[in-house]
């Protein structure tokens, strides 16, 4: 089975499951795949696919979005081409590509820079915050659904690894963030207003950041 989004033709893959409900996902492959019961027909899948039209240009696009940033390496907010030389020594940075001697060492120099810019920025950041509060300790990790958390537990925040993708800016918001929490734990207006004291474009970075 076939489905067409923007003159573009896609194959559609149907699981019948003994469910009640249907799920559309759209994998790295780029095929569709539909989730629906054991009595749905060909026409209820099509009506399906087409119901969800211009759900299904969203999910491409974010789909294709994450695939080009998996075949490059992004590093504060820019793009680039990797080139492995074996016979090279150190990480070099050239216009819009990154020579590294191998992968392994392109990741381990990764992890260093992560740490070393994440503890720079946290340190900048909790410098200038004026409210009197315990700086609360920072832990590094990959997470999928969230760019920080305040635990108010162990008092930590913890920052996502893969805000080294972006610029700076937008890992100063996180901090800035997460540290606004620690005076108001919720979203109230009084939160807002403190993150924009220190950031006054947080909605223009929060906007980017859901992209």
């Amino acid at each position: 089975m076939q489905f067409e989004i923007d003159g573009q033709t896609y194959e559609v893959i149907v699981e019948k499951k003994k469910n009640k409900n249907s799920y559309i996902r759209i994998k790295d492959d780029l095929k569709i795949y539909v989730t629906t019961s054991m009595w749905s027909t060909k026409k209820d899948v099509e009506r399906m696919l087409k119901q969800n039209y211009s759900s299904l240009q969203k999910m491409l696009i974010k789909k294709m979005s994450q695939l080009e940033k998996k075949e490059r390496f992004f590093y504060l907010g820019k793009s680039y081409d990797i080139i492995e030389v074996s016979i090279m020594d150190n990480i070099e940075f050239v216009q819009d590509k990154i020579y590294t001697p191998s992968m392994e060492k392109l990741e381990k120099w990764y992890q260093k820079e992560i740490k070393r810019i994440f503890e720079e920025r946290y340190q900048l950041q909790c410098e200038q915050f004026d409210e009197k509060i315990k700086i609360p300790k920072l832990k590094i990790r990959s997470m999928k659904t969230r760019w920080g958390v305040y635990n108010r537990v162990n008092h930590s925040i913890t920052l996502n690894s893969h805000l080294i993708e972006y610029s700076t800016e937008k890992l100063d918001y996180v901090i800035v963030h997460e540290l606004s929490h620690i005076i108001h734990f919720d979203h109230s207006k009084d939160f807002w207003n403190l993150v924009s004291k220190y950031c006054p474009s947080y909605k223009q970075i929060r906007k980017e950041l859901k992209e």
